[in-house]
């Protein structure tokens, strides 16, 4: 019996860190999230397909999960409470398979879900005109970024009777003709690749701890589970 509860609080100890990495993790995504959130804030009215503003939304919601879940675990641990064990389990699990799932539809679908986006974005443009604030996130992208339309300068003529909005071009113009030559959607899809690989990075960091951690609280459900029955 000695040697099994020493077992038990080996597992126990050696899980409570982990999930406490794993909670510090969710911290750390759902902090990325709201930084995201607010740096993006001047493009709020934009639909969320924009890919800055869908990449801060599954960031907090990651990140809020993630931390809940490391939390149920953590305190799985120290209770060594079969009952949470195996719920924090169940829950881990299927976040492991939602994010697996995710990663494969996004890889797998990735054309066809930037030609979804970038439809959405242009039926959304069709406001311009007469929602102040969606006119003020298309104007601060196209500053922000030196870009003009979704995919091609051409996306505003059906909108605004074949001209350019002034955000177009640089400022002190007159009227905006020839406006910038690179879609909003391409650059800021590559602004978001260039600035999120560390959270990647991060994310399959997190990953690794989670299968641990998945492994160490099904060892540790066991080890009560054993210990129980001896006490019997």
């Amino acid at each position: 019996m000695s040697a099994s509860r020493r077992c038990l609080c080996c597992v126990k100890y050696l899980m409570f860190v982990f999930n406490l990495i794993f909670w510090l993790g969710g911290c750390g995504l759902f902090g990325v999230g709201v930084w995201l959130s607010f740096t993006q804030s001047e493009f709020s009215s934009l639909p969320l397909s924009f890919p800055s503003l869908s990449a801060a939304n599954l960031l907090l919601v990651a990140g809020g999960v993630t931390m809940v879940t490391g939390f149920l675990g953590c305190l799985g641990a120290l209770k060594e409470q079969r009952c949470l064990l195996m719920t924090f389990f169940v829950i881990l699990l299927l976040l492991v398979l939602t994010e697996v799932t995710l990663t494969l539809v996004l890889h797998i679908f990735h054309n066809e879900l930037d030609t979804k986006a970038q439809d959405e974005l242009k039926e959304g443009m069709k406001d311009y005109l007469t929602d102040e604030g969606l006119k003020s996130s298309w104007d601060n992208v196209q500053k922000m970024f030196k870009c003009c339309g979704v995919t091609n300068k051409t996306d505003w003529y059906l909108v605004i009777n074949g001209t350019l909005p002034f955000s177009c071009c640089s400022g002190g113009m007159d009227q905006c003709v020839e406006g910038w030559i690179e879609p909003c959607y391409q650059k800021a899809r590559q602004w978001l690749l260039d600035n999120i690989l560390s959270v990647l990075v991060f994310g399959v960091c997190i990953g690794i701890v989670q299968i641990l951690a998945l492994i160490f609280s099904l060892l540790m459900y066991c080890q009560i589970l054993r210990a129980e029955k001896y006490l019997d």
